[in-house]
């Protein structure tokens, strides 16, 4: 049986994963990186539905 992922699920995921390295990589601590990856993951998401909703004003 194959996974069907649409595509809101795969940019979340995309986002998930990408903090997690970014947190991993850029910071010291433990309290540094959840912090960082928190804050990382938060901006993806905020980008997603932000460049999502421009989308839907140019297209209709």
């Amino acid at each position: 049986m194959p996974l069907v992922l649409d595509h809101f699920t795969v940019a979340i995921l995309f986002a998930l994963f990408a903090s997690i390295i970014l947190g991993l990589v850029t910071k010291r601590s433990d309290r540094e990186r959840l912090s960082y990856g928190l804050y990382c993951f938060g901006c993806f998401v905020l980008a997603l539905f932000g460049i999502g909703w421009f989308m839907r004003l140019l297209h209709g």
